[in-house]
């Protein structure tokens, strides 16, 4: 390792950074790429000062980092804690009575802002074939009810804030709540006054919400006879609130209803069987970088979709294109 981070200090030190930055394009690219590359992934040895040239990896993981050196754009990628991948992320919104895509995205893997929820919510406020509750009041047109489908990587507070902001149902499978103590109370145990900024724990204790909205019982679980249902800490028991509480809490409700499980068993195997065909020899992009394999997908999907079409019986009639 201090061997290959040296030399790559060495090459850069014999460089004249200033002027190839001037220039720019694809040398300082690779000037920029070579210094990250070498920094990114060690730090200075045990009992190193970082000027004798003894490096070792980092015991952390580097924000956004680069895999490699052929594409920068690649990512790690987590599947599940097992699975892991290298590459990109591909997003798609697709319809389920017909399995046709309305919106897609290749985006880096890693980042908040490239999460399935937070791509989700952008594709889906992007989507024409859509109407939201504002847009259909602003025409004073009734609104016909959106129901949107997704898996529980899609259950994140702010994607239902989105969705409730623009007037659709989610049915998406809502993140599990842990119990602090194994068969012990879970969040929804604690009841949740929103407009009074309050928690109140099984035990009938209530709590003010900090800025931080965090409620804190501490002394209160001492000698409570509930608490080795609800806590191990020797500190007593202490909560964050997500800021989309109540929306969370109400959908984890809504979940539990016979028709919400009924319609996500009914349209989930056409979204699968529409992700099949788009992977169907794909799983691998052609592409280095994010811009091409997006128009790449986007090229593909829309093959898929007219192969679809023609499926469903789109025909030219009367100068008109018709599904018959």
């Amino acid at each position: 390792v201090s061997a290959l981070v040296n030399d790559a200090l060495t090459l850069l030190a014999a460089l004249d950074l200033e002027a190839i930055e001037k220039v720019g394009g694809k040398p300082a690219e690779a000037l920029a790429l070579l210094a990250l590359v070498a920094g990114q992934d060690v730090e200075p040895a045990e009992d190193s000062d970082g000027t004798d040239g003894r490096w070792r990896i980092a015991r952390k993981v580097a924000p956004d980092r680069v895999i490699s050196t052929v594409d920068p754009e690649a990512r790690h990628a987590h599947k599940t804690r097992e699975r892991r991948q290298d590459g990109f992320k591909a997003h798609i919104v697709i319809e389920p009575a017909t399995g046709l895509s309305t919106a897609v995205a290749v985006t880096k893997t890693n980042g908040t802002e490239n999460s399935d929820a937070s791509v989700g919510a952008a594709l889906l406020a992007t989507d024409t074939t859509l109407a939201t509750s504002t847009g259909a009041a602003e025409e004073n047109q009734p609104v016909a009810e959106v129901e949107v489908l997704g898996d529980s990587a899609y259950g994140t507070g702010e994607m239902l804030a989105a969705l409730d902001k623009a007037g659709y149902s989610p049915v998406i499978k809502p993140w599990p709540t842990k119990p602090a103590v194994v068969g012990g109370f879970t969040i929804d145990d604690f009841t949740y006054d929103e407009a009074a900024g309050t928690l109140t724990c099984p035990a009938s204790v209530t709590r003010d919400l900090s800025p931080k909205r965090t409620a804190t019982f501490g002394v209160a679980c001492r000698g409570c006879p509930l608490k080795e249902r609800c806590t191990s800490a020797k500190d007593g028991r202490s909560i964050t609130l997500h800021p989309h509480e109540t929306l969370q809490r109400a959908h984890r409700e809504r979940a539990k209803s016979p028709d919400f499980q009924t319609v996500y068993r009914t349209h989930r195997p056409m979204v699968e069987r529409s992700i099949a065909w788009l992977v169907r020899g794909n799983r691998r992009v052609p592409y280095r970088g994010v811009i091409k394999n997006n128009a790449w997908l986007h090229h593909r999907v829309a093959a898929l979709n007219l192969r679809r079409l023609l499926a469903l019986g789109l025909d030219h009639q009367a100068g008109t294109w018709q599904i018959v």
